[in-house]
């Protein structure tokens, strides 16, 4: 059986962050937490939508989640929404 190693995501932690998941949907929020299978916890997450299908580079905030918990094999890309520390 393959080792799976943990994703390096600790400095994403406490950070702003943007998480591009299958479907085409987005989420944005602070990064609190995160496992070895890329499972998220997302604080103060809000979900962004496309206001015109044909349109994909204009986002609108939809709505106001909370805290949710994103599955790692759902997640498409990610990105830090501010600076972060490099090693």
């Amino acid at each position: 059986m393959a080792k799976v190693s943990q994703p390096e995501l600790k400095r994403f932690l406490d950070k702003r962050i943007a998480v591009n998941i299958q479907g085409g949907r987005k989420i944005q929020g602070t990064l609190r937490g995160f496992d070895m299978f890329l499972n998220l916890v997302v604080d103060d997450a809000i979900e962004q939508v496309h206001p015109e299908a044909g349109n994909t580079n204009v986002w609108q905030n939809g709505d106001r989640c909370g805290t949710v918990v994103v599955r790692g094999n759902s997640v498409t890309s990610l990105e830090a929404l501010e600076n972060v520390k490099t090693r």
